[in-house]
C-alpha cells in the first residue's frame, strides 16, 4: 500500500497523518505514524508520514498526533426517525412496546416532516460518534434520504413493506411501488444505496416475501428484516405456519447472501449453519436486545460458523443511543460471557464487525469498510489523549474497551470533513434543538 497506489504520483488533495492507522483489512494490522492520502474523495494510498511528506511536500495535512484513524463505522440496523421517541416508552417488552406505545404514536404522527426531522437529529448523533454509513428502516424513506444527504452521511434506505396500512402506504403493493419509485428517483446519489426492508415474518405475508425475493434478485438489492428476535415471534410462526421463521424464509428462497437478519437472537445450531451455508449476514443489536429483554444472541457460534456478523444500534426508542462504539464494546463483552471464553470476540474482531462486516452486509465492501487504496475516504478519528485512555499499549483495545463516542474528533465521508474538531460541518446544533423541542411538544399533545 504505497502512497502513489492510486494517484500515479500526482499530489493528493490532502493527507491525514495519524499516530495509528487501523485499516481493518488486512486483519489485525496497526500502522504507526502513517498518513492516509485522499484524492477526489477516495483513498489514494497509505505511507509512513515521513515518506508521504517527502513525496508530496505541498499537500495539505490534517495532523492527528494522538489519534487512531479508522474506517468509518457502519450502523447495520436502525430506525433513524425514531430518535424523536427516545425515552418515550422505556422498560417494556417488545410487543407491548410496539403495540401499546410505538405503533399508536406512529399512526398519529408519522409524516415526511417527522421522518426528515428525526432522521436529521439521528444523523448528527451518529456522525458525532464516528458512524459514516447507516442501514435505515422506516416509513417515508425519501424524507430520510434527504436528511442523510443534508447531513453528509452515507445511507442504505430501506424500502419498507408490511401488510397493514400506515400513513405512508395502504397495502404491500403500495409500499413496494413507492419504494421502487424512490430508488429510481435517487439511484444516482452516490451516498445512497437501497435495501428491501420487509419488517418481520409476523408482519409480512408469503406473497409479499415472494415478490421481494424476486425483485431483490432482479435489482441486486439486499433484504433487511427483523428475524428470530423473540421467543414469541418463533411461537407465533409455528402456530401460524407450522415452522420456525428461518425455515419459512428458506422455503420461500430468501436465505441468500442478500439477507441481513436483524437481531437473530434465538437460533438453533442448525439455523446458524443454515445462515452460514447460504451466506447470510446478521445485524447484531446487543443493547436493544438487552433493554427489551429479547435475549442473548449466540454470536460466538455464528462467528465460529463464519456468519458475517455486523453491528446495529436499532432505533433510539429502544436503545436509547445511536452509538456503534458502545455496541462494539457490549458485543465483545457479551460474546465472552455467552461463550465462557475471553477470546470469543477479540478487539480486532469486534472492530471488524463494526466496519467491514457492516459494509459486506450491505453489498458495499468494495467501496467502504476498510482503509484501502481505491475505496471511498469514509474515515473517523478517535483521540486517545484523554486521561481515561492513557497509557495506550494497544489502540484497537482502547477503541473497543476504553474509548467512547465523546473521543471522536473527525469524520470524513467521501473525503468531505463532516465533523472537524468535534464540530458538525453541515448541521447547526441550534436547529436540532428546535426540532427536538417541536416534536417533544407534539407528542405530549
Amino acid at each position: 500500500m504505497r502512497a502513489d497506489d492510486l494517484s500515479g504520483g500526482a499530489a493528493p488533495d490532502f493527507a491525514i497523518e495519524a499516530r495509528w492507522v487501523v485499516p481493518v483489512e488486512p486483519d489485525g494490522v496497526v500502522l504507526e505514524d502513517h498518513a492516509v492520502l485522499v484524492s477526489s474523495g477516495r483513498i489514494a494510498g497509505l505511507a509512513p508520514i515521513d515518506e508521504a511528506r517527502a513525496r508530496h511536500p505541498a499537500a495539505p495535512r490534517v495532523a492527528l498526533p494522538q489519534h487512531v484513524l479508522l474506517p468509518g463505522l457502519v450502523n447495520a440496523h436502525t430506525h433513524a426517525a425514531m430518535s424523536l421517541m427516545r425515552g418515550l416508552a422505556d422498560d417494556k417488552s417488545l410487543m407491548v412496546w410496539l403495540r401499546d406505545h410505538i405503533w399508536p404514536i406512529e399512526s398519529r404522527h408519522a409524516s415526511p416532516e417527522m421522518v426528515h426531522d428525526g432522521t436529521l437529529l439521528a444523523a448528527a448523533e451518529m456522525l458525532r460518534g464516528g458512524i459514516t454509513c447507516v442501514n435505515d428502516m422506516y416509513f417515508f424513506p425519501e424524507a430520510a434520504g434527504r436528511a442523510f444527504l443534508a447531513a453528509g452521511m452515507r445511507a442504505a434506505l430501506g424500502l419498507i413493506a408490511v401488510e397493514f396500512p400506515t400513513p405512508y402506504a395502504s397495502d404491500p403493493d403500495d409500499y413496494l411501488a413507492k419504494g421502487l419509485a424512490l430508488r429510481d428517483a435517487l439511484r444516482e446519489e452516490p451516498r445512497l444505496s437501497f435495501c428491501f426492508a420487509p419488517h418481520a415474518p409476523y408482519t409480512v405475508s408469503d406473497r409479499t416475501f415472494g415478490r421481494i425475493g424476486t425483485m431483490a434478485e432482479e435489482l441486486d438489492l439486499p433484504i433487511h428484516l427483523h428475524l428470530h428476535e423473540t421467543d414469541d415471534e418463533i411461537r407465533e410462526s409455528i402456530d401460524r405456519y407450522g415452522v420456525r421463521p428461518i425455515e419459512r424464509l428458506r422455503a420461500l428462497g430468501l436465505l441468500s447472501p442478500r439477507l441481513i437478519a436483524v437481531h437473530a437472537v434465538h437460533l438453533t445450531g442448525s439455523e446458524i449453519e443454515a445462515l452460514a451455508r447460504h451466506g447470510c449476514s446478521v445485524a447484531h443489536c446487543p443493547s436493544s436486545n438487552l433493554k427489551l429483554a429479547s435475549g442473548l444472541a449466540p454470536i460466538p457460534g455464528m462467528l465460529r460458523a463464519s456468519v458475517n456478523v455486523a453491528l446495529g444500534t436499532d432505533g433510539a426508542a429502544s436503545n436509547n443511543r445511536l452509538d456503534i462504539l458502545q455496541e462494539t464494546r457490549t458485543a465483545a463483552l457479551l460474546a465472552k460471557a455467552v461463550a465462557g471464553d475471553p477470546q470469543a470476540m477479540p478487539a480486532h474482531a469486534a472492530l471488524r464487525c463494526a466496519t467491514l462486516a457492516g459494509a459486506r452486509a450491505l453489498g458495499l465492501e468494495g467501496a467502504i469498510g476498510s482503509i484501502e487504496p481505491g475505496k471511498s475516504a469514509d474515515l473517523c478519528a478517535i483521540s486517545l489523549d484523554a486521561i481515561e485512555t492513557r497509557p495506550c499499549f494497544d489502540p484497537v483495545s482502547h477503541v473497543v474497551y476504553a474509548a467512547g463516542r465523546e473521543h471522536v474528533t473527525h469524520v470524513w465521508v467521501a473525503g468531505e470533513a463532516v465533523l472537524a474538531d468535534r464540530a458538525l460541518a453541515r448541521v447547526d446544533p441550534r436547529d436540532l434543538e428546535k426540532i427536538a423541542l417541536l416534536w417533544h411538544n407534539r407528542f405530549l399533545q
